[in-house]
């Protein structure tokens, strides 16, 4: 079955238009409650990033959810990777976010973890669906749920996230600038790094509820690249607004992304002979990290883009480690999601280790040139279906013999196909992306 309601990472929009709405909220904090509480009692763990309308979503929520019969611990500002880890803890029926993660504050969206901190099954989020089509009921006033807060749930999170490292580790002589994007790391980021012994300069750490990735953190490096070389600090750390995804700037002001990061993780853990497998990537994660880590013996797969379906191939595989090159990386030796923070930890202990910096460390990766093209369409038939699309992009792909490839996909959201190409040749590469554009646009007319 199709869903109404979720997508791959649960359900967001723009705030006021539906189904980001109060009494959408309130109904869908009721079909929860409903669902979760077929498991016996029934406890909901409740927290936020710092956008202005979570406050709006948070209060509609625990009221669905209480007249289910649930019972909701609120946690307030927390990364997203906090609530699934106190979800466990506390041994939850589940944990809710609420939350956009890198966008803008006008929108808002709602993500469900699991008792164990993963993503919800299918089967029970179409459960939650099918509930929001029937008429909302109050269970009797003696079974309503009941709320608290949990006031120390930031201090758990910091000890979590410093337990990914040995008790021994110190990084003290180490400067990294922080940008906590005006999102859910603003308090927990610094601490944990700075309890660590790092020096730490601190960004966008003043949350007004409207300043939320605003031209900083992860999707807006500018600020970070030029406080890297004013503080002539060792590296820098850039947050998205719900703390699930992490890119880097070394000394010189480069941007270390995803698949970078990645690569140092996994490298390390296979010199130490605890990686367990190999990594997962996704369709967009650049050549050069496949190539390297060939060079290494460590295996790779490519997901569909999404940490939801990175997560999956892991699970699959019984895999420790994957990531997006957007920053999501997902480290299960530790815990159970993307979570930004432990993996800029586990980088840090890497380059530590090899007593190396982030600049040198990145050098062992080199990364393909990579040209994406977006080929506007009229609906119809998929031109990526047609025979001579197909023929040219098999053509290119057997020409590149191994040392590049050939991505065609359709937008999920927009009439486009994205024609992406990479090797090791950028005039070449480029030479084919605008080929098979040329192409696409043809045979769409």
């Amino acid at each position: 079955m199709s869903k109404k309601y979720f997508g791959t990472d649960g359900i967001r929009g723009r705030v006021g238009e539906y189904p980001i709405t109060p009494d959408f909220m309130l109904k869908l904090g009721w079909a929860a409650g409903m669902a979760f509480r077929k498991m016996g009692a029934c406890k909901v763990l409740v927290g936020k990033d710092t956008r202005i309308s979570g406050y709006m979503f948070e209060s509609a929520l625990e009221a669905g959810l209480t007249s289910a019969g649930a019972d909701v611990m609120l946690l307030g500002p927390m990364p997203t990777p906090a609530i699934a880890y106190l979800s466990r803890t506390f041994q939850a029926e589940a944990g809710i976010v609420i939350s956009a993660s890198h966008n803008p504050h006008d929108d808002n969206g709602i993500k469900f973890f699991s008792g164990k901190g993963t993503k919800l099954p299918d089967e029970l989020e179409l459960m939650i669906e099918e509930l929001l089509d029937m008429p909302m009921t109050v269970v009797e006033s003696s079974k309503i749920g009941k709320v608290s807060r949990i006031n120390d749930a930031s201090g758990r999170y910091i000890e979590f996230c410093k337990s990914s490292v040995p008790t021994s580790t110190s990084f003290s002589g180490l400067k990294i600038v922080i940008d906590c994007a005006h999102g859910a790391t603003y308090k927990v980021a610094p601490s944990v790094f700075r309890e660590l012994g790092a020096e730490v300069v601190v960004l966008s750490a003043q949350p007004n509820g409207l300043n939320i990735n605003d031209n900083c953190g992860s999707t807006h490096m500018g600020q970070l690249q030029a406080a890297v070389l004013a503080e002539h600090a060792d590296l820098g750390i850039a947050f998205d607004g719900d703390g699930d995804r992490v890119l880097m700037v070394d000394h010189t002001g480069a941007v270390v992304d995803g698949d970078e990061l990645l690569f140092i993780i996994a490298r390390d853990l296979h010199e130490r002979g605890k990686l367990q497998g190999g990594v997962v990537g996704t369709l967009m994660s650049n050549l050069g990290l496949e190539l390297a880590l060939a060079e290494l013996s460590i295996p790779f797969i490519r997901a569909n883009v999404g940490d939801r379906y990175v997560i999956a191939e892991l699970l699959e595989r019984d895999w420790l480690v994957g990531g997006e090159n957007s920053g999501h990386i997902v480290c299960f030796n530790h815990t159970t999601t993307g979570d930004a923070i432990i993996a800029a930890l586990q980088v840090l202990m890497a380059l530590k280790t090899r007593n190396e910096g982030l600049a040198q460390t990145r050098q062992a990766l080199r990364k393909c040139p990579q040209v994406l093209i977006n080929v506007r369409f009229g609906g119809g038939e998929s031109p990526l279906e047609h025979p001579a699309v197909k023929e040219a992009s098999a053509r290119v792909t057997q020409a590149m013999a191994g040392r590049g490839r050939v991505l065609l996909r359709k937008s999920g959201t927009e009439p486009l196909v994205r024609v992406m190409v990479e090797g090791e040749d950028e005039t070449q590469v480029r030479t084919y992306a605008e080929e098979l554009a040329k192409l696409v646009t043809e045979v769409s007319a």
